[in-house]
């Protein structure tokens, strides 16, 4: 089978794609590597005016023509590259927003992939109309609109995630579901809202390439160290003031027990080199499942403290706190958490191996590739 792959925000356009290779199939990303993570991608999509002086002149002009250069000019890459984005058996878009493109634009490069392709389907797996809208009514009991409540102030940094809920966006989800086969969910965040709806295909969990990842028993023989990774676009999003304020504390408390390592904005090779030495990894806390950098973290048998909420716990019959840790947007219950792991460090070594088992379980690369190739050709012309 011919295969496209739209988009990469994560790496599990990459991890899906090993997986499908090793099945025999020909695979093809196409994006732009996401910013600075510089994600690997066939096809590169590049996104100019986003930073410095080329990102003052973009406003500008937008602002006095309402016309996006970055658009404009990826709108220019994707139509040089017809024939390479032509003629696949199965296209998946990783979410509705895949190229990247005001709706506009993105409507019409969408409509060469699904005038040209039998097949094409679509992630959720980040924000998009549904799933945003499901937080911004409140369904969730916290989601990463949570601190946007709290204070309306913070709208402009939440603008990435709320455009998905202006009419605009609605119009160009409503475009999308016309044209799609259906749409997968990556984990319980997007499964939830999306159950019951016509389109929905159900969840297919994170592909992990676990060859990739190796897994070394954790052994603690001096102090214990924590690792604190922060994308600076997403801090509030994510949570991570309740992991700093949370260290602080920590690290008044254990100043002798704890070594805390703190990154800002690495590129994804150096972000998965820098936990290498962690025993303990804090990922993000308005969440009900975990993302693809906690279960990178998990299948190098690192303790995550990340979304498991007893929403996953019971869709794959865990006990709580023997995979990863539920990381509440509260500072006294990271501080307590953390504590009992520290005071109890053989529930670190024990953890780390139940996380690799889970992946190796439910998250293999090759498994989850199966499990996509059928839900596309249960749903295919």
């Amino acid at each position: 089978m011919r295969i496209l792959l739209i988009g990469e925000y994560s790496r599990l356009h990459n991890s899906l794609k090993e997986g499908l290779q090793k099945l025999g199939h020909e695979v093809v990303i196409v994006g732009s590597g996401d910013d600075f993570k510089d994600y690997p991608v066939d096809i590169n999509i590049r996104q100019p005016f986003t930073t410095g002086f080329g990102l003052f002149i973009k406003k500008a002009v937008y602002k006095i023509s309402r016309i996006d250069l970055t658009s404009k000019a990826i709108k220019r890459q994707v139509l040089h590259l017809k024939s390479q984005i032509s003629n696949y058996d199965y296209v998946q878009l990783i979410n509705e927003n895949a190229f990247n493109t005001m709706p506009k634009v993105e409507k019409e490069l969408l409509d060469h992939i699904f005038n040209n392709n039998k097949n094409v389907f679509l992630m959720s797996c980040g924000a998009d109309y549904l799933s945003v809208q499901f937080a911004l009514d409140k369904k969730f009991k916290y989601s990463i609109l949570s601190p946007y409540f709290e204070n309306k102030i913070l709208r402009r940094d939440f603008w990435y995630v709320l455009k998905y809920s202006t009419q605009i966006y609605k119009g160009l989800h409503d475009f999308i579901f016309k044209n799609i086969k259906g749409i997968i969910a990556s984990d319980l965040d997007y499964h939830i809202p999306l159950k019951n709806h016509k389109k929905y295909l159900g969840l297919i969990p994170n592909p992990i390439n676990i060859e990739k990842l190796e897994f070394t028993p954790l052994e603690i023989k001096g102090k214990i160290i924590v690792f604190h990774g922060v994308n600076s676009k997403n801090y509030i999003k994510k949570g991570n003031v309740f992991f700093d304020e949370a260290l602080q504390q920590i690290q008044h408390k254990y100043p002798d027990q704890v070594i805390i390592l703190r990154t800002e904005d690495l590129p994804y090779a150096q972000y998965i080199e820098a936990f290498n030495k962690a025993h303990i990894v804090l990922d993000q806390v308005y969440a009900y499942d975990q993302g693809y950098n906690a279960l990178e973290a998990m299948a190098k048998g690192k303790v995550v403290f990340t979304g498991a909420e007893q929403e996953w716990l019971d869709y794959y019959n865990l006990e709580e706190n023997t995979v990863a840790i539920n990381a509440l947007p509260e500072t006294e219950a990271l501080v307590k958490k953390l504590s009992w792991l520290i005071e109890n460090p053989n529930k670190i070594l024990e953890i780390s191996k139940n996380a690799r088992a889970f992946i190796e379980r439910e998250h293999h690369y090759i498994t989850i590739a199966k499990q996509y190739l059928k839900t596309w050709e249960a749903n295919s012309i």
